[in-house]
């Protein structure tokens, strides 16, 4: 930090100011064991026993429930595995091609303001695209990242969040270049009046090494936006 002579640690074990953890899964992440890895990471790092991580890592075919999640919005002709996901937000697919981002952050050192926080993941993963060459926006009343496609409106990127005693679980997925019919087994998100779109549909092939460099170039960025944040959560 500015002005300091020692590194300063703070409760989330961790240097203030320091990065958090980067870590990249390779294959297909069983979805029960990212989520108890998550659970124990973020209780750890509430302990002090362990420093924030951003987890980048693809699931196998599957949907989630969030907190909010419509059983008449589930029809899953496919049979694919449902989790209780925990965070908020209706249900969501994660399958492959698509790139999931967790986010384990401490907000009480990085601010105690859930909405700055969504919003800079939203901003995160929209400059991120930009880096590729995709605009995308929020969109007013709905969640997710959205981009213009074929004459219409189209959702690339869902958020899903939870923060328990201030630090920060789940996060977002964007997608790459996932079977877009998988979709059809939900409401995803709770919006149906919108279709799903991936960057591959959009005709951008084998992106996944660019997204994932773009997303860590702009990590110290999203970081900064985080700063100054005051709320409740």
């Amino acid at each position: 930090m500015i002005g300091a002579t020692q590194p300063s640690t703070t409760g989330s074990g961790s240097p203030a100011g320091a990065l958090p953890e980067w870590r990249v899964s390779p294959g297909l992440t069983p979805y029960p064991e990212a989520l108890a890895d998550m659970e124990a990471r973020a209780a750890a790092i509430r302990a002090g026993e362990a420093g924030e991580l951003i987890w980048l890592l693809e699931h196998p075919p599957l949907y989630t429930a969030g907190t909010s999640a419509d059983p008449a919005e589930l029809f899953n002709p496919q049979g694919f595995p449902v989790y209780a996901a925990g965070r908020g937000g209706r249900y969501t697919y994660h399958g492959p091609g698509q790139r999931v981002v967790y986010v384990l952050l401490d907000l009480e050192r990085r601010g105690r303001d859930v909405r700055r926080f969504v919003h800079a993941l939203e901003g995160w993963v929209i400059s991120t695209l930009a880096e590729l060459g995709v605009t995308a926006r929020r969109a007013p009343g709905r969640i997710g990242i959205w981009v213009d496609h074929r004459g219409r409106e189209a959702k690339v990127g869902a958020i899903g969040v939870r923060v328990r005693r201030w630090v920060t679980m789940h996060g977002f997925a964007v997608n790459l270049a996932p079977a877009l019919s998988h979709f059809s087994g939900i409401v995803p998100c709770g919006i149906a009046d919108y279709p799903v779109t991936s960057l591959d549909e959009m005709g951008m092939t084998n992106v996944q090494t660019r997204f994932d460099l773009a997303l860590q170039s702009g990590l110290s960025g999203f970081l900064s936006s985080l700063e100054g944040g005051t709320g409740e959560g």
